[in-house]
């Protein structure tokens, strides 16, 4: 997420650390690669200059120039201006106890897959979503809606060839009130560039149906041409908040840091993976850290709640045994890439070199040679000797070197816990007495 523009930040305020007092020339230089940063992330050209004047002034009320860490001072400034340029306070779609919300944006923006998303992240709020595919022009968008629909457990209303927005009103209503459904999502029609029959089919459908919300859906990849698309669909249909998808790729963050500045409207959702749960509320403070390096233990608190996994209680070092390891490796695939989560950490973001990425395929193999175990090995991995090591490694399909090296590991982590756990309450000090 991010990652070009982050290394770049990140690049500019470190040449500050380690000095004490700096010249004028110095914050000039700073903020001249802030600013060259922000253009080859695709960043809009007013708001880049906007967000640079902003830093400068912000540095100088806080005196940089006398302060003996004026990187710390400049990496607090960038941070406020980061997040005031993302939208500042969070803003999210008050719910009623009936709701149509519009989902619009151009075809391969993420639309569909979107309003899936929206329909499972709510539905697991406790409301009853029902998803409507409204393009009367491409039965192959109502079927990809179908689709999902059925993998995320949503019933979806699709509408018919040429349907009329009176018609479709009336069915979307009959359906809604006969399944008792509270938030109605319309993944209305897209197309592969804005053209006047698009925008008028719209418009006729948002007077048919009068939506609560009207959220458009931009792809982050796009770019400063995102812009363009945000204001088209603002004049002509109304745009209330945004949606920003493939915040996951190599996005250079210009859509993310100009839509909101130019547009002025609220980004609600960031769309973070290809996967149903792929969808969070968007935080402007957690992204404007994540971008510094400085992680985000909110969105990775909220992980581990959502997967249920706070309320597992610890168990003493002497009863883990590698059914443990297993379950705790499961539960890491639960929460998403483990890249990612190591970015959500303070100081790991900063320290991992650009473009890292942790070998998900490692923990597929480590998880096939435990579950190639038989319980009695799992509980007490002294017992393999050579032959229970071959049949394990051929039964997970890997080599007796990689099953030597996770049973290694497990018993040398659990050695360390168990030195620590004796240690505990001696005071600092008593880590590296002997």
């Amino acid at each position: 997420m991010f990652q070009q523009l982050a290394a770049r930040l990140q690049e500019a305020i470190d040449r500050l650390r380690g000095r004490g007092r700096i010249t004028e020339e110095d914050l000039k230089g700073t903020l001249r690669e802030i600013r060259r940063a922000l253009i080859e992330a695709d960043v809009n050209l007013e708001v880049a200059r906007a967000f640079v004047e902003e830093v400068r002034e912000r540095a100088l009320g806080q005196k940089v120039l006398e302060s003996l860490t004026p990187a710390e001072v400049v990496l607090a400034t960038v941070y406020e201006a980061l997040k005031e340029a993302l939208g500042g306070e969070p803003k999210h779609p008050q719910l009623k106890d009936r709701n149509v919300w519009f989902l619009v944006g151009l075809q391969g923006s993420g639309k569909t897959t979107t309003a899936a998303k929206l329909a499972l992240y709510y539905k697991g709020k406790g409301r009853r979503p029902l998803l409507v595919a409204a393009d009367t022009q491409r039965p192959a968008a109502r079927e990809q809606l179908r689709v999902l629909g059925e993998k995320v457990g949503v019933p979806v209303l699709e509408v018919q060839d040429g349907e009329s927005p009176e018609s479709i009103r009336r069915r979307v209503e009959e359906r809604a009130r006969l399944e008792v459904r509270d938030l109605v999502l319309v993944d209305t029609a897209g197309r592969l560039q804005i053209d006047e029959r698009l925008m008028e089919e719209l418009v006729r459908l948002k007077a048919a149906l009068r939506p609560d919300e009207v959220l458009l859906v931009l792809d982050a990849m796009t770019g400063q041409e995102a812009l363009s698309v945000a204001q088209a669909f603002d004049e002509r249909v109304g745009v209330t908040g945004l949606v920003l998808t493939k915040l996951d790729g190599d996005a250079r963050g210009g859509a993310a840091l100009s839509a909101r500045r130019v547009t002025g409207k609220p980004i609600y959702f960031a769309g973070v993976s290809e996967r149903p749960e792929g969808l969070e509320p968007f935080y402007p403070d957690r992204l404007a850290g994540r971008i510094l390096g400085m992680g985000d233990v909110a969105t990775l608190a909220e992980k581990v709640r959502q997967a249920g996994l706070e309320a597992e209680a610890p168990k003493s070092v002497k009863e883990l045994t590698l059914e443990d390891f297993l379950k705790q490796m499961q539960n890491l695939k639960r929460l998403g890439s483990f890249s990612e989560l190591l970015k959500l950490l303070p100081g790991v973001g900063r320290a991992l070199p650009q473009g890292f990425q942790v070998d998900e395929r490692a923990f597929k193999r480590l998880e096939a040679i435990v579950l190639s175990m038989t319980p009695e090995e799992r509980k007490d991995p002294r017992i393999l000797n050579a032959s229970r090591r071959r049949r394990i490694a051929k039964g997970s399909g890997t080599t007796v070197q990689e099953v030597n090296r996770l049973v290694k590991a497990f018993e040398e982590t659990k050695a360390l816990m168990k030195s620590l756990e004796r240690r505990k309450g001696r005071g600092l000090m008593g880590m590296f007495r002997r």
